[in-house]
């Protein structure tokens, strides 16, 4: 073996038999990654209702784990089945800015839903501000040139790394520059979606608070004096409603937030003037279901990636097992098929949507 064929052999004899437990799950992932995540763009297409500012974070984190694993995760499965990369030096560069580019994207897309959720829940004028239909595109976008623009510089040092079997850039050349980028995306942006997600169940867990005791002092009191209780408790239903989403169905991922005047009944007072009451609803609902998917997807992209990042962070000197650094690299693989089956678990539209789409594609195969 000259040195070039060296240069792109991962080859190991701990390695020989794992080898095509690797592949196999590379191509399940492959597999129902294309299969999920193709579903949700046509779903999104098709159903109106899924047509939200907000649902394009959704899909722009879909495009990039289509990147992934409909595109690269082929390459990878070849890699590991011949232990050797068959593509080239040049298109071992173009794997690994890609595959690092999909990633930013993740995690900038994780940040933006995170952030968007609580402008919502905070200040839904903020929100329409921000998140209007040019403006939610142009940060779209903004997440793939900040992408390639953070790992266009390490053009020159992707290289096929043996310990696990794929293009990535070197762990000596190329730093403190790639330890700064680790550190902007994988522990500020990470900790940031932490953050907000925080700040989002404390608001809605106050929120629902307010909502408990008005509940509990308009029971207590007579009806011709509920009125009165609603001035002790002033802004609490138009805190909680500004802060939901609702739509025509109950799980709609939506961004439109309705009055609070489209939700109030009328009351009488004690000189007999009619005058009107918000009514209790549990508006919340939606919301909380919605920012709850989002946040499990946020779970399972850290999981999928802290067994990797913990390895790398204490095996400096590469002293672990090649078998250990490809098992905790191919958890990373989970994240880029995962979600579709999140969102049909967890989010009703979604489900039906992908039911619909299923039953349309079988209808013309059946043609």
């Amino acid at each position: 073996m000259n040195e070039t064929d060296a240069n792109f052999s991962c080859y190991d004899p701990s390695i020989v038999e794992y080898r095509y437990v690797g592949a196999t799950w590379g191509m399940i992932v492959s597999i129902v990654g294309t299969v999920g995540n193709v579903l949700t763009v046509l779903a999104y297409l098709l159903d109106k209702k899924l047509q939200t500012r907000f649902n394009l974070l959704i899909i722009n984190l879909t495009v990039a784990d289509i990147l992934y694993c409909s595109f690269l995760q082929p390459f990878s499965i070849d890699a590991y089945l011949h232990l050797y990369w068959r593509s080239g030096a040049t298109f071992c560069r173009v794997f690994g800015m890609l595959l690092f580019v999909s990633n930013s994207v993740s995690i900038l897309n994780l940040c933006l839903i995170a952030v968007s959720r609580y402008i919502l829940i905070s200040n839904q004028k903020l929100f329409d501000k921000i998140f209007s239909k040019i403006g939610t595109l142009i940060i779209l976008l903004g997440t793939w040139v900040v992408g390639f623009a953070s790992f266009a510089p390490l053009w020159n040092v992707f290289v096929l790394v043996p310990k696990v079997c794929t293009c990535s850039f070197h762990r000596i050349r190329g730093r403190p520059y790639t330890t700064i980028l680790m550190a902007f995306y994988f522990v500020i942006g990470l900790s940031c979606v932490g953050v907000f997600y925080f700040l989002i169940h404390r608001k809605v867990k106050s929120a629902a608070k307010a909502l408990d005791q008005y509940k509990l002092k308009t029971s207590a009191v007579p009806k011709g004096h509920v009125a009165g209780v609603n001035s002790t408790t002033p802004g609490v239903y138009h805190e909680l409603d500004s802060g939901v989403d609702t739509a025509a169905s109950s799980e709609v991922i939506s961004e439109q937030i309705p009055s609070s005047k489209s939700n109030v009944s009328s009351s009488t007072t004690d000189n007999g003037k009619s005058t009107t009451l918000s009514k209790p609803k549990d508006s919340g609902s939606d919301f909380k279901k919605v920012t709850r998917m989002c946040f499990v997807v946020f779970i399972f992209f850290v999981v999928s990636y802290i067994p990797f990042l913990l390895l790398n962070i204490f095996d400096a000197k590469n002293a672990a097992p090649q078998v250990l650094h490809m098992i905790a690299a191919n958890l990373t693989w989970l994240n880029s098929c995962i979600n579709p089956i999140l969102y049909a678990a967890m989010n009703r539209q979604f489900r039906d949507s992908y039911k619909r789409v299923v039953s349309l594609a079988i209808g013309k195969l059946g043609r």
